[in-house]
């Protein structure tokens, strides 16, 4: 039996998803029974790189390619909310399974989404949306699903990973270091959603959702951009033992008798052993802490044609193999689908309980220090460690790493600091893990 696809999007991840379907020699021998029926394209004269049968259709209609009641799987590949939430909706209503590389989508309408599917008894599948070609959404539901996850911590972003990485090497700014990688095509000409932490809380929010099984909304995470790490940051880490990392974070917190999820994606200060510190460039990396099995890391190409193409056919094959199997009844796999009943309780930003670095400008006057201390103090704010580093001028640059505090304490205690006529400007407020 030959299981029909409409591949929707042919651009660098819906080419090289196209490339993998009509090349099966040597791969699975599953992909002799998937055929791309029609692609969905925005002009169908544009020159492409993809060998394409001359028997395959390109259609600008996209909702005639969802309504194809030859089609068995839609796979949306377009990106962005609209057309494809309407897009895939319309698909699902027509009974089709869905396979997808759309984070931003799930992670805002992915209730809607699921609800529908499984009313329809249809696959959502999104192995390409966190992490490109790693293997991290399908572990989450299966090889992990038996063991009480405590946290789920990503390097999830590789342009912002890239940034971080030069910055780290070179001594350089970000602003030299995003405008070289928005030329050699790891930052997009507008990297709002990579730089400012947005993608990668659409990521943390789905791998969230998967890891303490309930619902979250894509709104309740905490977001944080690296715009305001700056090569000085770089240095004083590593003099202190650390390196920075734009990390996405989910973890268990007992508040209260309640059980709560700590949500956030902020540039971090990383112990230089911790597993994630190594990871760099364009590499991504997701560590995941269960009970029984301890730590597992999911390591590998976060992006690219054939990185992501690999999870989007990888998700194609699963289906179709459950459809063989199956003999296509509306009995979802409870391994594969997804239905939760509940929100996850997200901890507030000011109860969150961490580590912070920061870095003060000040005149270089005598008893600064002092009034750090009593500031911090007043606020029950520990300090591990005070350092005057340098000088600029007649201003002298102050480094506090602190020990596990209050969010809204430590806040508290920066805007007393800030009042204080010594103090010029507090440049750099980073956490540490």
């Amino acid at each position: 039996m030959v299981y029909n696809i409409g591949l929707l999007g042919l651009g660098t991840v819906g080419g090289g998803t196209a490339k993998i379907l009509l090349d099966p020699v040597d791969r699975h021998p599953l992909l002799e029974e998937i055929k791309i029926k029609q692609i969905g394209v925005r002009d169908k004269s544009k020159t492409r790189d993809v060998p394409l049968p001359p028997d395959l259709i390109l259609n600008t209609d996209l909702e005639a390619i969802v309504k194809d009641p030859e089609i068995d799987i839609i796979v949306e590949l377009i990106g962005g909310l609209e057309p494809a939430r309407s897009l895939i909706l319309t698909a699902i209503d027509q009974g089709k399974h869905i396979v997808t590389a759309n984070k931003a989508v799930i992670a805002r309408y992915g209730d809607e989404i699921y609800a529908a599917a499984n009313e329809k008894g249809v696959y959502v599948l999104l192995e390409a949306a966190v992490g490109g070609g790693i293997p991290v959404i399908k572990p989450l539901k299966q090889s992990l699903g038996v063991n009480k996850i405590k946290n789920v911590i990503g390097i999830v972003n590789g342009t912002t990973n890239y940034i971080l990485t030069r910055m780290s090497g070179e001594k350089a700014s970000f602003e030299e270091v995003l405008k070289e990688a928005q030329e050699l095509g790891y930052a997009e000409a507008d990297p709002t959603a990579d730089v400012d932490g947005l993608d990668a809380a659409d990521k943390i929010s789905i791998l969230a959702s998967l890891a303490f099984s309930g619902k979250v909304k894509r709104e309740d995470v905490y977001t944080e951009g690296i715009r305001q790490v700056s090569a000085a940051d770089i240095n004083y880490a590593d003099k202190l033992g650390f390196i920075i990392k734009l990390l996405a974070i989910a973890e268990s917190n007992h508040q209260l008798g309640e059980e709560a999820l700590q949500l956030r994606v902020t540039p971090t200060l990383l112990p230089k052993d911790h597993p994630l510190a190594s990871i760099n460039g364009v590499y991504n990396a997701i560590l995941v802490e269960g009970e029984p099995l301890g730590q597992v890391m999911f390591f590998g190409p976060g992006a690219g044609a054939g990185a992501t193409a690999s999870a989007v056919v990888s998700d194609i094959m699963n289906i179709v193999g459950i459809l063989k199997s199956s003999g296509n009844t509306n009995d979802l796999d409870p391994l594969l689908s997804y239905s939760p009943s509940h929100y996850c309780k997200i901890t507030p930003i000011e109860e969150l309980i961490t580590r912070f670095y920061v870095r003060f400008v000040c005149r270089d006057i005598p008893g600064v220090i002092g009034h750090l201390g009593t500031c911090f103090g007043k606020s029950n704010v520990s300090l591990e460690s005070v350092v005057q580093i340098g000088f600029l001028g007649e201003l002298a640059e102050i480094v506090v790493v602190t020990h596990d505090v209050r969010e809204g304490n430590f806040r508290q205690a920066l805007e007393e600091i800030s009042k204080l006529e010594a103090f010029k400007s507090i440049p750099s407020i980073l956490r540490v893990l």
